[in-house]
């Protein structure tokens, strides 16, 4: 029987896969004070196939890039250790391993009002009875260190209530504070690779911090960093840049979401801005171009749409790799029709660990639970659901 397009094997560089089904990278939020935790060991070996890559939840570059509770960071050296044995089981079981690195930007759930209000009352009651180690526990649970804005290339906020937060105004980076961020986002790409992983991704979509700079319903710069589509995507392929000198080319990738306006994230002109940063990206000869599909224009809705990805492809000279809510048969399809070399799995591969196995033999697929998408809970709806062979 001819192997399915999804199960081909194809050679990234110098990494060789032995099929072309991604883990895409999935917040779950099952990590602890930032700190990835050992039930992580399970969740990620589970999901590993010989030859096969995973791309890591998105894990903060900085205390200034965390935005939401129970996501994990790589800027500290016990971030490093706790990553270690997660990779390990990964490449034990023959998988290649990349870190998404992230900084939310104004995406930072610190800053609502409620929630401020409970914090400093529950400051107040620690305070009087002097119960120190409570104060210190809730100071530390805050998105931002010391109870600093977000930081952005704007200093506009999102609208208040969207997705049940009153967000932060963020702080407008000024030209003196980007080399800082850029130098965030290197230090975390170093520590990737000394934890073990293959290389890095840098996570440049969903209205995050890098989105920000590139989409012009937000950036309302200018200065040489906002204005002009190329001043817009400046502090993006900067990073790229400061990511691959430390580590070379070759282990990096980047995810965009050119036709997403996720957190009031938009782009007046989203083909010309995809087109553009495929193209630049070229200069630096990155590995890979991940990209959320047109028809995705926010996180888990798919509609029609007019536009196509097929440019951004043609355009970018490395692996691409593209992700749509893809059921077997489209992503068959789009690897045979030459739109992308890679297709990354996101829900499907979350409530199915064994799902090229399950491609392979087109057997039936476990439906996913999105009401335990996000829970800390380190087993259910996270290494709870079942592989066709139990003994696995």
């Amino acid at each position: 029987m001819e192997t399915i397009p999804l199960l081909r094997p194809y050679k990234m560089g110098n990494f060789q896969l032995n099929h072309r089904v991604v883990l895409a990278p999935l917040t779950r939020c099952r990590s602890f004070g930032s700190l990835p935790q050992p039930h992580a060991i399970l969740y990620y070996s589970q999901r590993t196939s010989n030859g096969g890559l995973l791309i890591s939840e998105a894990t903060g570059i900085s205390e200034t890039a965390q935005g939401f509770p129970g996501t994990p960071g790589i800027w500290t050296k016990e971030q490093v250790e706790a990553w270690k044995p997660i990779v390990q089981a990964v490449h034990d079981k023959g998988g290649l391993f990349f870190c998404q690195i992230w900084h939310v930007g104004r995406v930072s759930t610190y800053g609502s009002f409620r929630y401020l209000l409970l914090v400093h009352a529950v400051i107040i009651v620690c305070l009087y009875f002097a119960i120190t180690e409570l104060f210190i526990f809730i100071l530390q649970s805050e998105s931002q260190p010391n109870g600093m804005a977000p930081i952005s290339c704007t200093d506009k906020g999102c609208t208040p209530g969207l997705d049940g937060y009153d967000w932060a105004i963020p702080h407008r980076l000024s030209v003196h504070e980007i080399p800082q961020v850029i130098d965030d986002y290197r230090i975390a790409a170093r520590n990737a690779i000394e934890a073990g992983f293959d290389g890095v991704e840098i996570h440049a979509a969903n209205g995050c911090l890098i989105d920000q700079f590139m989409k012009d319903q937000v950036n309302d710069r200018t200065d040489e960093y906002g204005g002009t589509l190329e001043k817009r995507c400046r502090f993006a392929l900067e990073v790229v840049k400061a990511v691959a000198d430390e580590i070379g080319s070759s282990k990096v990738g980047m995810r965009i979401s050119p036709f997403a306006d996720y957190m009031e994230a938009g782009d007046s002109d989203p083909e010309a801005l995809g087109l553009f940063i495929s193209e630049s990206l070229n200069k630096y000869e990155i590995l890979f171009l991940h990209s959320i599909e047109p028809r995705i224009p926010k996180v888990e809705d798919i509609c029609e749409t007019p536009y196509s990805s097929l440019p951004m492809r043609k355009a970018f000279k490395g692996t691409f790799i593209s992700a749509g809510g893809y059921k077997k048969d489209d992503g068959n399809k789009m690897i045979d029709e030459n739109h992308a070399e890679l297709i990354a799995y996101g829900r499907l591969f979350l409530a199915n660990p064994d799902l090229p196995k399950r491609f392979a033999i087109d057997a039936p697929l476990n439906k996913y639970i999105r009401d335990t998408f996000y829970i800390p809970d380190p087993v259910v709806g996270y290494t709870d659901y079942p592989f066709l062979d139990q003994s696995n």
